[in-house]
C-alpha cells in the first residue's frame, strides 16, 4: 500500500512564484509557435504538428479559446491559438459547435486534433484554470504558465493537475511551459503533469515544474499501463516531494532535467515501467531514482547522470532506491536522434532556456543556448514552382475532412493538413475522403499528393459534388485532377480502386 507523502514544501517559495500566485504579470517576448518542430517521442507515431498551416487567431479569454475551436470548420481543422493575458475561471465559459466539446472552467481540448496554444505578447497565464487533453492528438502547448490549479477548495479546475491527459491521447508536445503549485494535496493540489487511459507519444520539453506535492505520473493505478512513450527533456524540477514523474508501465526517455530539492522521492519506475535516464543533474534531493511505495517493480537504465548531495534510504519492502551507487537493470531502445548535452552544464542551460518567457531558446547540443530558426518563407529568388502545381490558393487549407472510413493509425484531418508526413488511408482497398466549408466554394482543381511509399497505389477513381452525389470527374492514378468549375460545400474523392494500401497525404482544392 502506498504511504502518505509528507507535504515539507518550502515555506519560502522562489520570488517568481510569489509574482505568481499574487498575480503580477510575467513578460513574455513575442513567440512563433512550434518553433524548431516537435522533439521526442512526439516526433514519432506520425508527428506532431499542431496547428501548422491553419488559421491564427488571438486569444485573451479562455471564452475566446473555445470560441476558436469551435468556430472551426471540423474538430480537425489545424488552427494556431495565440494567447495573451491571464486566463482564468472569471472569463471561461462553455461554448458549443460541431467542432468542439468544452465546458467552462478548464480549458477543455476534448475529441479534438491539430490545435496548437502558444503564449504571446505579454504572456499567457490561465490562473487556477487547468488544461485538460482528452480524446485528443496533435496538440502543441507552448509558452504558458498554469499556476494553483485545485481539485479541492475554491475555485477547483481540471481534478487539480495543471495539463492533464486521459483517454486515448495521442501526439501531445508541451514546450516551455512554467507550471507551478503553491503546496502538495492537502492544500488542494495534485499533478502538474499527469498522462493516463491510453495516452502515448508525449513530450515535455524546457518547462519548469515547480512548488508542488507531486510533478506528474504516467499510469493512474498499477494496473492501469496503456500508456508510455513519453519523453522529458530540458525541465527544471524544484521544489517537489515525489512523482518526477511516477512511471507505471510504459517506456520513458529522461534526459538533461536538472533536479533539485526533491523532498521525498523522484523518478519512481514502478510496475514494469522502463526509463531510460541519462545525463541529468540531481542536487540536494533524497531517492531520486528507485521504486517507490509498491512491490510492483520497474526499471531503469543510468548513464552520464550527476548526484550531488544526494541522501537515500534503505532499501524496504515498498522501497527500491537506485542509489547510493545506480547501476541499471534493463535496456531501452530510443527510436528518435537527440543530442546529450554533458550533466555538468545541465543548471546552466536548463536555468538559460526552461520555462515560459525565455524566447523558445533551446539548447545546441553543447551547452549553449540558441534560438531556432523558423521555416523560411520563400522569396521571388527561390526556384519557379512545379509546373505540374495548380496555380492560386489551396483552398483546403483551413478547410474540414470526413470521410467513409480510415485505416487505425491515420485521419481525415491528415490530408489537409499541409503536411506530407502524415496520411489518410481508407479501411479496405476502396473508401472515400472529403474536403468540405462552412459555405458555399467554387472548385475547378483538386490535387492528390499521395504520401511517400504508396505512388501509384491509387486505382481507379470518381470526383464527386458532396452536396448532390453527382460524379464530377474519373478516371485513375493521382495527381491534377480538372472537374467543372462547381460552387459546393463539399467535394469527395472517392477510390474504386487499388493496387496497394492508398495512402493519400495532402487533397488540394483550387478555383482556377
Amino acid at each position: 500500500m502506498r504511504r502518505p507523502v509528507a507535504m515539507r514544501l518550502s515555506a519560502a517559495l522562489s520570488t517568481m512564484a510569489l509574482a505568481a500566485a499574487a498575480g503580477a504579470a510575467l513578460t513574455m517576448p513575442e513567440a512563433s509557435a512550434a518553433t524548431g518542430g516537435a522533439t521526442g517521442y512526439a516526433s514519432q507515431n506520425g508527428g506532431t504538428t499542431g496547428g501548422a498551416g491553419g488559421q491564427t487567431l488571438r486569444a485573451t479569454t479562455g471564452t475566446e479559446i473555445h470560441a476558436a475551436l469551435c468556430g472551426r470548420a471540423s474538430s480537425s481543422t489545424p488552427i494556431i491559438i495565440e494567447v495573451e493575458g491571464t486566463i482564468n475561471h472569471a472569463n471561461t465559459e462553455k461554448v458549443s459547435g460541431d467542432s468542439c466539446n468544452t465546458a467552462a472552467g478548464v480549458i477543455e481540448l476534448k475529441q479534438i486534433s491539430n490545435v496548437t496554444i502558444v503564449g504571446v505578447g505579454s504572456g499567457a497565464v490561465f490562473d487556477q484554470l487547468g488544461i485538460h487533453i482528452r480524446q485528443s492528438s496533435n496538440i502543441i502547448i507552448q509558452n504558458v504558465t498554469v499556476k494553483n490549479v485545485k481539485k479541492s477548495g475554491s475555485p477547483t479546475s481540471n481534478g487539480g493537475d495543471a495539463i492533464g491527459m486521459e483517454s486515448d491521447v495521442r501526439n501531445i508536445w508541451v514546450d516551455h511551459t512554467s507550471l507551478e503549485a503553491s503546496g502538495g494535496e492537502s492544500e488542494g493540489f495534485d499533478g502538474l503533469f499527469d498522462m493516463k487511459d491510453n495516452t502515448q507519444y508525449v513530450t515535455l520539453s524546457y518547462s519548469t515544474l515547480r512548488n508542488s506535492g507531486r510533478g506528474g505520473l504516467i499510469g493512474s493505478s498499477e494496473t492501469e499501463l496503456s500508456n508510455g512513450y513519453v519523453t522529458f527533456h530540458h525541465n527544471l524540477y524544484e521544489n517537489l516531494d515525489s512523482r518526477t514523474p511516477l512511471l507505471r508501465g510504459g517506456i520513458a526517455h529522461i534526459y538533461n532535467n536538472y533536479y533539485v530539492k526533491l523532498n521525498e522521492s523522484g523518478i519512481n519506475s514502478r510496475a514494469g515501467a522502463r526509463a531510460k535516464v541519462d545525463n541529468n543533474y540531481f542536487k540536494d534531493s533524497k531517492d531520486v531514482l528507485g521504486t517507490f511505495y509498491t512491490d510492483a517493480a520497474g526499471y531503469w537504465q543510468v548513464s552520464g547522470n550527476t548526484f550531488d548531495n544526494i541522501t537515500w534510504s534503505a532499501p524496504g519492502s515498498e522501497n527500491n532506491p537506485a542509489g547510493p551507487n545506480p547501476q541499471s537493470n534493463t535496456t531501452v531502445s530510443i527510436p528518435y536522434s537527440y543530442s546529450l548535452d554533458a550533466a555538468s552544464c545541465v543548471p546552466d542551460i536548463v536555468s538559460l532556456t526552461a520555462g515560459a518567457g525565455k524566447g523558445l531558446k533551446v539548447s545546441d547540443g553543447n551547452c549553449s543556448a540558441q534560438t531556432p530558426t523558423p521555416t523560411p518563407t520563400p522569396d521571388p529568388t527561390d526556384p519557379t514552382p512545379d509546373p505540374t502545381q495548380p496555380a492560386g490558393t489551396n483552398l483546403s487549407t483551413g478547410a474540414g475532412a470526413d470521410g467513409s472510413g480510415k485505416a487505425s493509425g491515420t485521419s481525415y484531418g491528415n490530408v489537409v493538413d499541409g503536411d506530407m508526413n502524415t496520411y489518410w488511408s481508407p479501411a479496405g482497398t476502396t473508401g472515400s475522403v472529403s474536403v468540405k466549408w462552412a459555405s458555399a466554394t467554387t472548385v475547378s482543381k483538386i490535387n492528390i499528393r499521395e504520401a511517400a511509399g504508396s505512388a501509384g497505389s491509387i486505382g481507379s477513381w470518381r470526383v464527386l459534388n458532396g452536396d448532390t452525389g453527382a460524379v464530377l470527374a474519373s478516371g485513375s492514378g493521382a495527381g491534377v485532377i480538372a472537374v467543372p468549375a462547381t460552387s459546393l460545400r463539399k467535394i469527395t474523392f472517392e477510390i474504386t480502386g487499388s493496387t496497394g494500401t492508398p495512402r493519400i497525404a495532402e487533397y488540394e482544392t483550387y478555383a482556377g
